[in-house]
C-alpha cells in the first residue's frame, strides 16, 4: 500500500506491505528501505521497532488536526492514499499552477490522447492507462497547456507516478 504522509508540512512516500513469510513489514520511506515491527499496544498507542530502536507512538486528534506523539516530541501529522479519487480532487482545488496527473494505480500507459504543448480543457482525456484489462481514461483537473508527458506510451507504471504536467 502506498500512502502520502506529511510530518510537519514535509510529504514522504510511503510504500508499506507485510511480507507473511517473514512475518514482518516490508517498508520503503522515499524509497528507502526501513526495517520495521509494530504491534497496537492499545487504541491509539503503536509499539513499534525501527531499524532496531523501540518508540511508542501515540496518535491524538486535536479539532482538525492529526498529532503524531513519538516519546515525548509531538508532530503534526496527515495520511493520505494517492489513489484516493477525493483527495485528488481536493488537491487539484486547492492548487494553482501547474498539476501533476498521476496514476490511480499500477497498470500500463496505453496511450496519450493529446501532445506536449497541446491545450486541453477540465476534464478532458489526457492519458489512458491500463490496469486489470480495464482502460482508464486520466483526464485534465484544468484548462491549460499540457507542459510535458512524463512517461512513454507502452511504459509500465505504479500508483502515485506522475503521468503528464498541465499547466
Amino acid at each position: 500500500m502506498i500512502y502520502n504522509v506529511t510530518i510537519d508540512g514535509t510529504v514522504h512516500r510511503v510504500d508499506i506491505d507485510l511480507d507473511r513469510a517473514a512475518g514482518r513489514w516490508r517498508c520503503l520511506v522515499d524509497e528507502r528501505e526501513v526495517l520495521l515491527d509494530a504491534v497496537l499496544a492499545q487504541p491509539d498507542v503503536l509499539s513499534a521497532l525501527i531499524d532496531g530502536r523501540a518508540y511508542q507512538i501515540r496518535r491524538e486528534r486535536i479539532a482538525s488536526e492529526l498529532r503524531i506523539w513519538v516519546g515525548d516530541q509531538s508532530y503534526a501529522a496527515e495520511v493520505s492514499d494517492p489513489r484516493s479519487l477525493r483527495n485528488r480532487k481536493a488537491r487539484a482545488v486547492a492548487r494553482k499552477g501547474p498539476r501533476r496527473l498521476m496514476a490511480p494505480m499500477p497498470g500500463k500507459v496505453v496511450r496519450f490522447l493529446v501532445a506536449e504543448n497541446s491545450p486541453v480543457e477540465a476534464g478532458q482525456g489526457v492519458v489512458v492507462v491500463e490496469a486489470m484489462k480495464m482502460q482508464n481514461e486520466i483526464k485534465s483537473p484544468k484548462q491549460g497547456l499540457v507542459l510535458k508527458l512524463a512517461v512513454a506510451e507502452g511504459a509500465a507504471v505504479n500508483a502515485g507516478d506522475v503521468l503528464a504536467i498541465v499547466e
